[in-house]
């Protein structure tokens, strides 16, 4: 299956790299995960940003005095990885497909050379 990935990289100051069945890699920055988690709070806080840009981030606590980093992983099943994030954030489950969906880099991929046909 290509949503399933063959190799997982967690530097957890800075980033998840996924390399993919089907020859791809990705790579999610901590900050991009953070602010992309699945979890329901998160989901309603990006809806509510899109509808106002000007939504206030909620605090959470001493999260601007250290770095956002992980800091622990663990696999959920076949098909997902829970974070949890050193401020404190730990209810998102990102399943292989939602991270094929969040991928930062898919678009340029997606419109790269090669990736469209040309008249020739």
């Amino acid at each position: 299956m290509p949503d399933q990935p063959v190799h997982l990289d967690l530097k957890k100051d800075r980033g998840l790299t996924v390399a993919w069945a089907d020859g791809s890699t990705s790579y999610y920055s901590v900050a991009y995960l953070r602010r992309m988690s699945p979890s329901a709070d998160m989901r309603q806080l990006r809806d509510e940003m899109s509808r106002n840009p000007l939504t206030v981030l909620p605090s959470r606590g001493n999260a601007g005095s250290t770095p956002l980093a992980v800091a622990d992983a663990e696999l959920v099943g076949n098909y997902a990885i829970r974070l949890r994030f050193t401020d404190g954030h730990d209810t998102g489950i990102y399943s292989w497909a939602y991270l094929r969906e969040i991928d930062p880099e898919a678009p340029k991929r997606d419109a790269g050379p090669g990736s469209s046909s040309t008249p020739g």
